[in-house]
């Protein structure tokens, strides 16, 4: 077996800003990224409220995980943050203050992709601490009315995801897979761009509900009967690699690396917060079935 012990962690070297829409408030949203020290992990700042409150990126800080993932209780809380948390996990950025005038970031065009290139924008900074990186030694399984996520032992030191999307028959998304190393540039290349996405008659239900009043089709990804309305989808797998992007926000509320093999079969948010509660428990735990690989 090959080990390393860990890794050093990394913030931003210097504060970037984007505003834009929020999805699900309708609200013009500023967000920052800001540099933070060594072993903060990622904190969302909301500086509406007064006063301004905190909100840890962390599994015990998970209130809800329908459709989206969200931290806090109200009014301190924050939704759908996967984007965010996504692109700053894919870039292996560890801590950073993002501060938000609403309860969630700016839609843009519904991927993380402009969160990457404002966090290239800023740069990194390598920092003294150190970041653990763990897998099991047995497959770790999480199942839930047909869904599973699988996560296998580590043969090397890299995380690999696999998704594989099937909505069934007579779905206008038709059943996909795809499969990423999760690396800096594979995560910046393959799955940044990769837009949020939904079904006609999902997103007829969340406007009934009083959300998305100032989204539009062609802001993110609506699959009616004959496919995306107006729009068009910018790889052909779009949505399972969508679906890995969300995987890769979902498991930064672990708090930790991981390395092995992720293989998902229609899984969503939900299931996605009990795999990193099951691997937060076993690691608090000190099971036998965990070991630090790197």
């Amino acid at each position: 077996m090959r080990r390393q012990t860990y890794r050093y962690q990394r913030t931003i070297a210097r504060p970037v800003k984007v505003q834009g829409v929020g999805y699900l408030t309708g609200a013009t949203i500023q967000l920052c990224f800001r540099p933070a020290p060594a072993s903060t992990g990622v904190v969302f700042v909301r500086t509406d409220l007064r006063p301004r409150t905190e909100v840890p990126a962390r599994i015990d800080q998970v209130t809800g995980a329908q459709r989206r993932t969200t931290l806090g209780h109200q009014p301190a809380h924050v939704g759908l943050v996967e984007h965010v948390l996504a692109a700053l996990a894919g870039l292996r950025i560890d801590n950073c203050y993002i501060e938000l005038n609403a309860p969630e970031p700016p839609g843009l065009d519904g991927s993380a992709e402009p969160f990457v290139t404002m966090l290239h924008d800023a740069g990194t900074v390598l920092q003294d601490a150190r970041r653990c990186v763990w897998t099991v030694d047995a497959p770790l399984v999480v199942a839930h009315r047909g869904a599973t996520l699988t996560l296998h032992p580590a043969v090397g030191d890299e995380l690999k995801i696999s998704y594989l999307l099937d909505y069934g028959l007579g779905s206008p998304i038709g059943r996909q897979a795809h499969t990423e190393v999760i690396t800096p540039q594979n995560f910046a290349a393959a799955l940044a761009g990769s837009r949020t996405f939904v079904l006609e008659s999902e997103a007829e239900e969340l406007r009934r509900q009083g959300l998305g009043a100032r989204t539009t089709a062609a802001d993110l990804l609506v699959f009616g009967p004959r496919g995306p309305i107006d729009n068009r989808v910018r790889y052909a797998d779009e949505p399972a690699r969508h679906k890995i992007l969300d995987l890769v926000g979902d498991l930064a509320l672990f708090g930790h690396d991981l390395c092995g093999h992720l293989v998902a079969y229609r899984s969503g948010h939900p299931l996605n917060i009990e795999l990193v509660r099951a691997m937060s428990h076993g690691l608090a735990q000190k099971r036998p079935a965990w070991r630090l690989a790197a």
